[in-house]
């Protein structure tokens, strides 16, 4: 089954755009594909000039972990961790320094109006706050890519605003490159 055919794509740095279309148009497949979980049977990526499909799985998954965030429809948050916890994972899995990586988790968590929930269990948040635990977790490495796979689509309408204006002030204040799946006219605009 070919789900994407003839793909050509160009996203400038720290630009958003958002990939819509109908449900089974491939729109998560070509963001898997972008965020290298899944590989295409043939072609390139270049994200910032470098062609991923040339890497070996442990420069990939290097390569993955510092450049590249990840913003899922549901949080896949870790139940057993802290949300303070949970925001630090990707840079302690990438060797980054313990207490550095303590001060920036709590630093995004700030951000995202969340700092006195930072000890608090996913169980113990709300979907907004958990959502908002996942975009920290995505931006704690500074990657250059968010990849979000519609990040807003499990929340409230008060939520899903609150988030869209959160990425956009995310792009602005730290110059992502964002690429959003979304159902939602009002993001995409």
């Amino acid at each position: 089954l070919h789900v994407l055919k003839d793909v050509d794509l160009h996203i400038m740095p720290s630009e958003i755009v958002a990939l819509m279309g109908a449900s089974g148009a491939g729109k998560t497949t070509l963001l898997q594909i972008i965020g290298t979980l899944d590989k295409a049977d043939s072609g390139q990526i270049l994200i910032n000039n470098r062609d991923v499909t040339k890497l070996s799985d442990n420069k990939l998954s290097e390569f993955r972990n510092k450049e590249i965030g990840f913003v899922f429809q549901f949080h896949h948050l870790l139940a057993e961790f802290t949300a303070l916890e949970n925001v630090m994972l990707p840079a302690l899995i990438g060797k980054q320094n313990k207490k550095e990586t303590e001060e920036r988790a709590k630093e995004l968590l700030n951000i995202m109006h969340l700092y006195d929930r930072a000890n608090h269990k996913p169980s113990q948040l709300s979907g907004g706050e958990q959502q908002r635990v996942a975009v920290a977790r995505a931006l704690i490495n500074s990657p250059s890519v968010i990849l979000a796979d519609e990040p807003s689509g499990s929340l409230d309408e008060n939520n899903k605003k609150e988030l869209h204006k959160l990425l956009i002030q995310m792009r602005e204040q730290y110059g992502q490159t964002i690429i959003i799946v979304t159902h939602d006219k009002e993001l995409a605009e």
